[in-house]
């Protein structure tokens, strides 16, 4: 279920179903502590991404200089997202191995 956790943050609001079915139940402490790990990386992009967002969206009016500051930010997004979807891998194959696993850039937002 751990690996489980993880990869449904590929659905945004996956771990967070996960982590509210699990969240008061003591014997799954081990998938509650992965959903609320996953959690809070997906929160963690979300800001990123609503951030990016309205500096580009500023930027994109700006004529050429801005247009092409937009465009870096979008492709260097690109590569964020690559680097979470390896993320969101590495960890789901740390909680199938039964290791806890800690996201590199995640905000703890959910304690």
């Amino acid at each position: 279920m751990g690996l489980v956790a993880h990869l449904s943050a590929l659905v945004t609001i996956g771990p967070l179903i996960m982590w509210l079915i699990h969240k008061d139940k003591p014997e799954r402490a081990f998938v509650t502590e992965h959903s609320k790990e996953a959690l809070n990386f997906v929160i963690t992009l979300w800001i990123i991404m609503i951030g990016v967002f309205i500096i580009s969206a500023i930027l994109g009016f700006i004529p050429v200089l801005g247009w092409i500051a937009a465009i870096l930010i979008w492709l260097a997004m690109m590569a964020v997202g690559i680097a979470a979807f390896v993320f969101i891998i590495l960890a789901a194959i740390a909680a199938n191995k039964g290791n806890e696993y800690r996201y590199p850039f995640a905000l703890r937002l959910i304690a």
